[in-house]
């Protein structure tokens, strides 16, 4: 089962005024590219999405009682300085932080970060 929050809305189109940061369309489905493949693998079974007043997050589970397995932040307040996205392992490990969404999710290309 999956949490889908819908995307929020702001008064102004300027990203320092949102009142909640989110994933735009591109973003979103590069990451939900990623999840179904890996939901065919069977290593993700479940994801929520939560839209924060400085980050949106698009959390992964195994199964949807548990602890998320990795998280995909979007931290607009990083955009010039290590980059807005990040891959973030239980625990808080960042395993890869970037200015490209893309390249960032090609994170989980590696079988080394393979859930087990």
């Amino acid at each position: 089962m999956s949490h889908v929050v819908p995307f929020p809305t702001t008064s102004n189109s300027s990203p320092q005024e949102a009142s909640q940061v989110a994933f735009d369309r591109q973003e979103l489905s590069a990451i939900l590219n990623v999840y179904g493949q890996m939901v065919s693998k069977g290593d993700w079974k479940d994801y929520a999405m939560d839209f924060l007043r400085d980050k949106a997050v698009f959390s992964v589970y195994r199964k949807a009682s548990e602890h998320p397995l990795y998280r995909i932040e979007k931290v607009p307040a990083l955009r010039n300085k290590q980059g807005q996205f990040a891959v973030i392992a239980p625990g808080g490990l960042v395993l890869k932080r970037g200015r490209d969404l893309n390249a960032v999710l090609k994170v989980f290309d590696k079988a080394r970060f393979r859930s087990v």
